[in-house]
């Protein structure tokens, strides 16, 4: 009975661990790194043919993408999923599949003038349509023996359409085990689906710590924001462009955008246009619609019992052709465009940014984290000017980032779902954060909940009989040619300056109950210093 660390170790993205229990071979999760790697992944320690069968958290192509990879390899077996998830992968992996095949081709066409040598696809689109084949729908709470001695069950994580919490029961020679993993575990008030569930009982906890080491603040009002935004770009004659993620943040949009119209909040611009111009976003609305029992949230399904569809309303327009795509920016009239990618990093957003940024009375509006190194990144961060499609355009329209929508809980969503088993687990492993953040997050679990948690890196393995590290390994840091010294340096600094700010919040919460004048001038303190170093 053992568990392997493969992905997401020390790192957010790659989620995937490697079980060996009651005679089978299994996966939970086969996830693709995306963005920066910081660590070599271990490879799984056995031949993809050998695996019985895998579970899936959640459609995210950081916990589902590499399932073709492992199709393509040899694995056949069963993929244990929500039916939500089921149905999203299946437009997800094609597309990874389309994005893995349109690079390789591009990268060819290049290698060809150069005389390099021919770069190979990571899998194509006949291993994803393969692989979609493999999977197997689950209804949530509902316990499912896999096999002799392995029984599963789905919690709703409250993350994304369909995404889970997963509870996992083996026996061997008599000694039962439970792991809890987390998947990625969601904000509370998230438009259409539910909260996270809470779980009660764990030996193992495998957890995620994504946002272990920062609060998303109070929430906005996102409703009076987004009105007030579309009013003042509507009154200067330009057009609102949100580059969304096609999955989740393009359905949270269409529901705000809904509520705006059916309230009247902007009489004055009756009949405004929204236009979803991505394929992929299109195909996932579908899919939100068809699991909506399931799956929405007691606010939503107020909606659904009225016969209203939250997140549909007149004056919507659904682009799936190019020729409808370029139609948008030949229409001169004030709308409302939601397109992939959310980063600006690929797809038909790019060129709705071509078309606008050079325009004083358009707005860009980001509803979503913009990595390092992501023109939607540059944007927020003041570019003045950027390359699209080798052209140089000016950017003179309004950038605005509305802060505080996100997928994802907090540190404190964080503590309050790990502090509600009524026992304390056996172990924690904390896996699924930035280098630091994993540290960070597990001295946290330590000294608040008194629980044992570490931060394996790939490869560590553990057996689930006692509690022991049978193999424990460091992490092998990706070699990054250009890295210099003072970036780590750096880097280990503002570790310490987090590791202070974990402390603080810490030293607050012991202050509860006190005298009001001291925590006035404790607060007080707090302030000054903001007001100092906010920058």
């Amino acid at each position: 009975m053992r568990l392997t660390f493969i992905g997401a170790a020390h790192e957010v993205t790659g989620s995937c661990y490697f079980l060996e229990a009651a005679g089978k071979k299994f996966l939970v999760d086969c996830g693709m790194e995306q963005g920066p790697d910081q660590y070599e992944n271990q490879e799984i320690p056995v031949p993809l043919s050998e695996i019985d069968f895998a579970l899936l958290t959640h459609a995210h192509i950081d916990h589902s993408g590499n399932f073709p990879l492992a199709y393509a390899k040899g694995f056949r077996g069963p993929i244990y999923a929500t039916a939500a998830t089921c149905d999203l992968c299946d437009i997800m992996l094609r597309d990874s599949a389309h994005i893995q095949m349109f690079e390789a081709e591009w990268r060819n066409r290049k290698a060809r003038r150069n005389g390099q040598p021919e770069f190979v696809p990571a899998y194509t689109m006949e291993d994803a349509l393969g692989v979609i084949r493999q999977f197997a729908a689950c209804d949530y709470h509902k316990i499912i023996e896999l096999a002799e001695g392995i029984k599963v069950r789905f919690v709703d994580a409250g993350h994304l359409l369909g995404s889970a919490s997963i509870e996992l029961w083996i026996t061997e020679d008599g000694e039962e085990r439970k792991l809890v993993f987390s998947g990625d575990i969601g904000n509370t008030e998230q438009p259409l689906i539910k909260d996270p569930e809470y779980l009660e009982s764990a030996d193992y906890v495998i957890m995620e710590s994504t946002y272990g080491d920062r609060s998303h603040g109070e929430k906005p009002e996102y409703i009076e924001a987004l009105t007030s935004i579309i009013r003042k770009t509507f009154q200067r004659g330009g057009n609102v462009i949100i580059p969304s993620f096609a999955v989740g943040r393009t359905q949270e949009m269409l529901y705000f955008l809904r509520k705006i119209k059916a309230d009247n909040l902007l009489p004055e611009f009756p009949g405004f246009e929204v236009y979803v111009d991505s394929p992929l976003a299109v195909q996932a609305t579908t899919i939100f619609k068809e699991h909506y029992s399931e799956c929405y949230d007691e606010e939503a399904m107020e909606l659904i019992n009225q016969g209203i569809n939250p997140i549909t309303f007149p004056g919507l327009k659904l682009s799936i052709t190019s020729d409808e795509s370029r139609a948008i920016n030949v229409n001169e009239k004030p709308k409302v465009i939601l397109s992939a990618s959310g980063m600006c990093d690929a797809g038909r957003i790019k060129h709705h940014l071509k078309h606008n940024l050079w325009r004083q009375e358009c707005t860009i509006l980001f509803v979503g984290y913009q990595a390092v190194g992501t023109l939607g990144r540059a944007l927020i961060e003041g570019a003045t000017e950027v390359k699209l499609f080798g052209e140089e355009i000016h950017v003179n329209a309004e950038i605005i980032r509305m802060p505080g929508i996100s997928g994802h809980a907090d540190n404190e969503g964080l503590m309050r779902w790990a502090g509600a088993f009524k026992k304390k687990p056996e172990k924690v492993f904390v896996t699924h954060g930035d280098d630091q953040v994993c540290e960070l997050f597990a001295k946290r679990l330590e000294s608040e909940l008194g629980y044992s948690a570490v931060a394996p890196y790939s490869g560590t393995i553990v057996d689930l009989f006692s509690g022991q590290v049978v193999k424990e390994t460091l992490g092998i840091a990706v070699k990054h040619a250009r890295e210099k010294a003072k970036t780590r340096k750096a880097a280990g600094v503002y570790a310490r300056l987090l590791a202070a700010g974990q402390r603080l919040m810490t030293v607050i919460r012991h202050n509860e109950g006190g005298a009001n004048k001291d925590l006035a001038r404790f607060a007080d303190q707090i302030n000054a210093m903001c007001d100092k170093w906010d920058r």
